[in-house]
């Protein structure tokens, strides 16, 4: 008999990544085996579109508003379904009301899934107002209540194991390597262009690196490209910015020959997921990372990029791959063959489909 889903996600569908390539990726996986399923979204398009942004209070609070009634005809539809999966949170403001009810009142299956360290205070400066709203004890309870939680590494299952005592299963972001990431980068002797991919929650993370790129650009010819949903201010001579779009993402991020990954050594970063990584790698790009968290993982050093713990280091292995695009190949075909093997939908869809199980 086939098992039925409600998916209950923060955001519009296709825009946020966390949600698209740990839910949405896999609605092929889901319809091929016949689990009947929705999603959710508390948010609407209206919303998401100045949440981030800053002012609009009043739009704001109405757009909240109108996601918790959502949530409650949402309460109403979990009574059909035999699973609830539940990305990150239900709502994004005060206690777990709603992760209760549907645990002890509707006694739902639950399966709760995260990608960051979402128990650790993290606000946007753009909405400082509600950073007294937001309940981040509230992601042990859930936990806790939780028939299943996946997350998205070893940092953050740790934490979840604290809290439940039934079962906690590593499930990776991933890439769908035959439908979406499915073209290789092809390395020349061409300019090459260094390149980050993220949102606009993660630009700061920039900071780190671009002195350094400031100095390797004195030396040597590339181009820096950012795809973003913002842009950001970056000193460099030499840069390009592209607005990032869902429909030219894979298309977008071939123009890299090289993709960064820096970190600041902190909770919140051990507990990031390195999709950055992932999405570089499955394109045969091959990747340079701090090694925090999950990246070292992810990449296997001098196999299919590298782990850099010093800005010496950083500007050597750059430097090696600028002028290399024989071990830029080497390296991205390696990166691609792990990526299909531990990080990709493929591998990753019986380990998904057991959760409802």
């Amino acid at each position: 008999m086939a098992k039925s889903v409600l998916f209950l996600v923060p955001y519009p569908l296709k825009v946020a990544p966390s949600q698209r390539f740990r839910v949405e990726l896999y609605e092929p996986v889901l319809q091929e085996h016949n689990v009947r399923y929705e999603i959710a979204s508390f948010m609407d398009d209206a919303t998401w579109n100045i949440i981030f942004k800053p002012g609009n209070t009043f739009k704001k609070i109405a757009g909240i508003a109108k996601g918790y009634l959502r949530r409650i005809g949402h309460l109403f539809k979990a009574t059909q379904y035999d699973y609830v999966f539940i990305h990150r949170e239900v709502a994004p403001l005060g206690p777990p009301i709603f992760e209760w009810i549907i645990a002890k009142v509707l006694h739902k299956k639950i399966i709760y899934d995260f990608d960051d360290a979402i128990w650790i205070s993290n606000i946007s400066t753009a909405n400082k107002f509600a950073s007294w709203l937001k309940a981040f004890w509230k992601v042990k309870y859930i936990c806790k209540w939780a028939h299943v939680v996946t997350g998205g590494n070893e940092y953050l299952n740790n934490y979840a194991r604290q809290h439940n005592a039934r079962q906690t299963i590593i499930l990776p972001t991933c890439v769908d390597v035959e439908r979406k990431h499915n073209k290789v980068k092809i390395h020349g002797n061409h300019k090459p262009v260094i390149g980050w991919t993220g949102s606009h929650s993660t630009l700061f993370y920039l900071d780190e690196i671009v002195p350094l790129l400031k100095k390797l650009q004195e030396e040597n010819n590339f181009t820096f490209l950012v795809i973003a949903d913002k842009k950001p201010e970056i000193d460099l001579r030499d840069w390009q910015f592209i607005k990032w779009n869902e429909a030219t993402e894979g298309s977008d991020l071939l123009k890299m020959d090289i993709g960064i990954m820096p970190l600041k050594s902190d909770a919140w970063s051990e507990g990031k997921c390195g999709f950055k990584l992932i999405q570089y790698l499955s394109c045969g790009i091959p990747a340079i990372a701090d090694p925090i968290g999950v990246n070292k993982v992810i990449i296997d050093n001098e196999k299919n990029g590298f782990i850099c713990s010093t800005k010496e280091e950083w500007k050597e292995k750059l430097q090696l791959l600028i002028t290399d695009p024989a071990l830029r190949k080497e390296l991205g075909e390696k990166g691609r063959e792990k990526i299909k093997k531990e990080y990709s939908i493929q591998s990753q869809a019986q380990k998904f489909l057991a959760l409802f199980q």
